[in-house]
């Protein structure tokens, strides 16, 4: 190493000289630190007067300093290896102390700078560290300090060297390390150049690929690559995971999202989807994704390729745009049924006051057909569907089979849009309600309808056949036979997008928290109970209310494990009231996903051992038209959690269509009034009749009641008089984080009213 070293520049016949040019930023070490530490020549001549005394005094410091190397089992650990690796490491130790006593010898300091940089760099080499010398120094120092007084020096001049021996070791120091920053410097400069010119190479390469390529962090969910074509088309603003996903069309959205999880999960996969990149012609893309897995196993990466296509499917497009009707039904296609959209559409925006109104179907019962009775009888049963819907609909409307299993009704523009479709809605509900027959078998058929209309839900076809199919998806979600278009709760694919890396990681990192809202029994202001919300503390967007994550985590297949972190935490909190002294149950939603798992009773009973409470203190909530989803599998999960000790309470009571006969059979405990109805029941009649009827329906069937959404004292007076038992609601508290909620039951126990 110091002969590679001393073989770069000119040296003029001196290796020393030759190195002192080379480092022309560094020159004169040795006169810079003699002017800092204010060594003057008369001092300098003084440690020559008493070198030879000094020298001669430090013979026992061979053993101070081979204790100290071989007692540190770090750098014992480095001269080993350096024997081990054919050094000999006594002649290695005493260079070091020759090295380190030469301070005190007398030596041209020119030579001596050198010999201490090179040292410097020797150690950088041999994997020394910076503290290892500094504490040899200070080894030395403290030794002649000791040494100092035992020595034949005249008091004044004692003084003097007492006074000159730090500054010297001071400067011997710092040229030595000096010597490892240039050697550190030098290796990394050399490292960075290196990887800046593979790093050059790699871009150049990439630059010339005539794909787009990225790179995302699912952890930050953000891109930490992207090639130059892609910057060069987005401007170098990529906001998204996936920057084309604005640019993709309506319809692949879904595929493309469904090969995004697929990669957040460590599948490598690729979809092909049509795009319109920075507002250019719609274009056929193969999007290849190849996750990169963590030692955790888990994807850390995800690299992702674009590459156009348009060119290898463009006659295949062409064949489809050119077939305008369904072999299998004779119904039109998708493209045509768009067409008629899209015509539709005009004619509404030149017609001011009317609408379009646009209707997805599903068939629930499909697949299930499908795969017991076989593709053959399948496809009878889309025949069958598809002449049953057309007998319906108007002329003036269109009815078009969009794929699978799923329709479309396009009522053309209507003046008013609830008539016109409650109408259609109405006709199509009553006409499934009479089965199809097949050889010996009556097939029994239901359907699934979401709504949306134009303008209020979209201004584009794309848009509102997916906003339509969001409604129809969360109808399914909640078990009703259709929905119009929420805002609020239908999930658009960007929300999937934005959610898919993080939501996951939401639970590791704690992100989520559980506000709790008090119960309060009407007549005496006792709080008898709390309902557990759920809250995200997302780091960049602020507090994530449960209209976001409930969709989201359902699309995403994060219900599951969301709802059993709810279950632990509301229960450990639950036993933390009891040891304080307040034995109130906590109530808990249960998604209908999470309600058709048939594992929800054990691990229920999971959460109850593991939070050491008996099962009267938890209270699970499941929506109206959830119990009526399936109601012999709600049978057999309700007696299971009957033997637990849960109670069950009915939520949004009054919106859905539960059957007397089926409620008074099932072991309900509580049932809550919607706040639908609740919010202006003090003004509305009609809500003080349906609230009257709700409360007397529960009394006769020995059901505790619950009013939801209680947010004045008119309408807490009202239902003390209507014989309400327990009310919650903003009137009485806002959902409340755990030690705010714990304060409010050590105070009273109870709110006013």
């Amino acid at each position: 190493m110091t002969d590679s070293k001393q073989g770069r520049g000119k040296t003029d016949g001196n290796p020393a000289a030759g190195k002192l040019c080379q480092r022309s930023p560094t020159d004169c070490h040795f006169r810079e630190y003699n002017y800092i530490l204010r060594l003057s020549k008369a001092e300098r001549t003084l440690l020559d007067s008493y070198r030879a005394v000094l020298v001669a005094g430090t013979s026992g410091f061979a053993e101070v300093f081979y204790n100290y190397l071989f007692d540190n089992p770090a750098i014992a650990e480095v001269l080993y290896a350096y024997e081990r690796d054919g050094g000999d490491v006594g002649l290695l130790a005493r260079s070091e102390l020759q090295h380190l006593l030469q301070c005190l010898e007398a030596c041209n300091d020119g030579v001596r700078e050198e010999q201490l940089l090179e040292a410097g760099r020797l150690h950088v080499a041999r994997g020394f560290r910076q503290s290892w010398i500094i504490g040899a120094y200070d080894l030395l120092l403290e030794y002649l300090n000791t040494l100092l007084p035992t020595l034949d020096i005249p008091g004044p001049h004692a003084v003097e060297l007492d006074s000159l021996l730090p500054r010297i070791l001071l400067r011997d120091l710092g040229v030595t390390l000096e010597g490892y920053w240039e050697q550190t410097q030098e290796e990394t400069q050399e490292e960075l150049a290196y990887i800046a010119a593979r790093l050059g190479e790699a871009e150049d390469m990439l630059s010339g690929v005539p794909h787009y390529m990225w790179s995302v962090d699912i952890l930050k969910n953000t891109v930490i690559y992207a090639n130059f074509p892609l910057q060069s088309l987005y401007g170098g603003k990529l906001e998204s995971p996936f920057p084309g996903i604005e640019d993709t069309c309506v319809d692949d959205r879904q595929q493309l999202l469904t090969a995004w999880q697929n990669a957040v999960s460590g599948n490598t996969c690729q979809v092909e989807v049509r795009m319109s990149l920075a507002d250019s012609e719609t274009h056929w893309y193969r999007i290849s994704l190849y996750p990169s897995i963590n030692r955790q196993g888990r994807t850390r990466t995800v690299h992702c390729l674009l590459e156009d296509i348009n060119h290898q499917i463009n006659e295949r497009i062409q064949l489809q745009q050119l077939a305008t009707t369904d072999r299998l039904t004779g119904l039109p296609n998708r493209a045509l049924w768009t067409d008629h959209l899209n015509m539709a559409l005009a004619a509404s925006r030149r017609a001011p006051g009317s609408s379009v109104v646009v209707i997805s179907l599903d068939i629930n019962q499909f697949k299930m057909y499908n795969d017991t009775l076989g593709h053959d009888v399948g496809d009878v049963l889309l025949r069958d569907v598809a002449e049953r819907l057309n007998s319906i609909v108007r002329e003036s409307d269109s009815l078009s089979r969009l794929g699978g299993d799923q329709f479309g009704i396009l009522l053309q523009p209507v003046n008013n849009v609830r008539e016109a479709t409650e109408r259609v809605i109405t006709k199509v509900l009553d006409a499934f309600d009479i089965p199809f027959s097949h050889k010996d078998k009556q097939l029994c058929v239901s359907l699934t309808l979401g709504i949306a209309c134009f303008p209020d839900d979209g201004v584009s076809e794309e848009i509102l056949l997916t906003n339509a199919e969001s409604a129809m998806q969360r109808a399914k979600r909640n078990g009703l036979p259709y929905q119009y278009f929420d805002p609020v709760n239908d999930v658009s694919s960007v929300q999937q997008l934005h959610y898919s890396g993080q939501m996951r990681v939401a639970l590791e990192n704690d992100e989520f928290e559980l506000h709790y809202q008090p119960q309060v029994n009407l007549q005496t202001s006792q709080i008898t109970g709390a309902e557990a919300l759920l809250r995200w503390n997302h780091p960049g967007e602020g507090t994530v209310m449960p209209q976001r994550i409930i969709p989201v985590a359902e699309q995403l297949g994060m219900m599951t494990p969301i709802t059993d972190w709810v279950l632990v935490t509301s229960l450990r909190q639950c036993r933390q009231w009891i040891c304080n002294g307040s034995c109130i149950p906590v109530s808990v939603n249960v998604s209908a996903r999470s309600f058709q798992n048939p594992r929800l009773p054990d691990k229920i009973k999971w959460a109850l051992d593991e939070a050491g409470v008996s099962g009267d203190q938890l209270e699970i909530e499941i929506t109206e038209a959830t119990l009526m989803q399936d109601i012999d599998r709600a049978t057999e999960i309700f007696a299971r959690l009957s033997d637990l000790g849960v109670t069950i309470a009915i939520d949004d009571f009054g919106t859905g269509y539960s059957s007397l006969s089926y409620l008074k059979r099932l072991p309900i405990h509580t049932l809550k009034i919607d706040q639908s109805f609740v919010m202006d029941v003090a003004f509305d009649h009609q809500d003080i009749a349906i609230v009257r009827s709700i409360i007397e329906l529960g009394h006769n069937l020995g059901y505790k009641v619950v009013a939801e959404g209680v947010e004045n004292r008119m309408a807490w007076d009202l239902l003390v008089n209507l014989g309400c038992d327990t009310a919650q609601g903003f009137h009485i508290s806002k959902p409340l984080p755990d030690e705010r909620f714990c304060t409010l039951l050590a105070e009273t126990g109870r709110l006013p009213g």
